[in-house]
């Protein structure tokens, strides 16, 4: 047997003792993790946590990762990924063939129609200009509600209908401080002031604020092709005429405001209209019709395909409880968004998460803003899933995901922020 080369045995030892100082490294992050997890206020219920280290890609935690959870609105994050691969700098905002002197326009599912924080009247100055308008609505195969959606969420700022053309957000904005303002004004004379607990009539755009509200509410519409025409023949000062058919021949894109910029809106408030839409919007590059369903089953037999554990998935906001995701599909995901674009651009567009909630400005005074995440809550449901920028420099990727438990969710958002603070501090 020869003796080992001196520079080769050093080597051998080096790499001995590098893999023992991350084994170590391993363990003790495994162990203080567990300490975390090990706690009362997630005893009784079901939590998964999956980590891993974005360059190395090494898995450095995994308690559940491979069990499927209800996802709320962590699945705002794959409907990002979607308008990433699928969607231009500039979101579509309008289809148009010109045909006989008629200018035939059909909507691709832009929310930022005119919508309360955005505010885009691109298409609506476009319009203005255009003299026989005929607006064709049919190209779509949605319900306006998403499967599996609370029926009784109808009234609720967080449940306007889809549509392929949304105006205002579809929703009225609605204030009773000094005097009654209404946005868009056509509803004006439907709005009630009156003492009452639901804020629209179910089927009817029919409208109450209660007397002594001091806050401006946001209340679902209810669509229909009618309604969009109306609101786009005050808008534009045009007549429009609603068509039952598009003319052949290649359409032409008007194109509106940067996606980024609805992206980031989405994440930070969890915005479910803007969710669904883009999805919607996604959809129109694959198929002339908008379909939720089929721009989905594109992505699970394409982009998503790679994943290691398939998920059930039905909608854009996480609104359903039919949605289904594991801790390590959401980390996989994670990891292809960091690949594919520049942390710059993703954690511009990622909201910081703080030890509450999503935050605006960084709360933790005793900490730099370290944690970029998305958080999902249905009733009894809290999940976060996201990126930690560790004081040693490293990044990490995590979802941390908790269903049915019973303790009030703030016990829950506590355990999550003390964990991910911990490997900030000792990764």
């Amino acid at each position: 047997m020869y003796p080992l080369n001196r520079n080769l045995y050093n080597l051998l030892i080096f790499n001995l003792l590098l893999i023992s100082f991350l084994l170590i490294g391993c363990n003790s992050t495994k162990k203080m993790v567990n300490s975390q997890l090990n706690n009362d206020h997630l005893g009784n219920s079901f939590h998964g946590l999956v980590i891993t280290d974005a360059n190395t890609q090494k898995e450095i935690y995994d308690r559940n990762g491979d069990k499927y959870f209800t996802p709320a609105s962590n699945t705002k994050i794959v409907t990002f990924y979607t308008g990433l691969k699928l969607l231009p700098k500039n979101i579509p905002t309008l289809n148009y063939i010109v045909a006989n002197d008629t200018l035939f326009v059909e909507g691709t599912g832009d929310p930022s129609w005119l919508h309360p924080y955005f505010k885009d009247s691109t298409a609506i100055h476009w319009m203005r200009n255009q003299e026989t308008i005929a607006l064709y609505t049919k190209n779509h195969s949605e319900q306006r509600y998403g499967p599996g959606w609370a029926w009784e969420d109808y009234d609720a700022y967080f449940s306007p209908e889809k549509s392929t053309l949304p105006l205002y957000g579809n929703v009225v904005t609605i204030s009773n401080n000094d005097s009654l303002k209404v946005s868009p004004e056509h509803f004006k004379n439907q709005i009630t002031v009156k003492d009452t607990v639901i804020k629209r009539e179910e089927f009817h755009n029919k409208f109450y604020i209660a007397p002594m509200e001091q806050d401006t509410l946001e209340v679902p519409y209810v669509t229909s092709d009618s309604l969009t025409k109306r609101l786009l023949e005050t808008a534009t000062g045009n007549k429009i005429f609603l068509t039952s058919h598009f003319p052949e021949g290649e359409k032409q894109t008007l194109y509106g405001i940067e996606t980024d910029s609805i992206y980031k809106r989405m994440l930070f408030e969890s915005d479910n209209f803007l969710a669904e839409q883009l999805l919607l919007a996604a959809s129109g590059t694959i198929s002339d019709t908008l379909s939720t369903k089929k721009v989905i089953d594109y992505m699970l037999e394409n982009h998503l395909k790679d994943l290691e554990h398939q998920p059930r998935w039905v909608d854009g906001s996480g609104l359903s409880r039919y949605n289904l995701f594991t801790p390590r599909s959401f980390v996989q995901i994670l990891q292809k968004l960091h690949r594919e674009i520049s942390e710059e651009r993703l954690f511009a567009i990622f909201p910081m998460w703080g030890p509450d909630s999503t935050v605006e400005q960084w709360e933790d005074p005793t900490t730099e803003a370290f944690l970029f995440a998305k958080s999902g809550s249905v009733g009894n449901n809290y999940n976060v899933s996201g990126y930690v920028k560790t004081k040693s420099g490293k990044l990490l990727i995590f979802s941390f995901m908790n269903n049915h438990f019973r303790v009030p969710s703030i016990k829950i958002r506590e355990t999550i922020y003390t964990t991910l603070k911990k490997l900030y501090e000792n990764y």
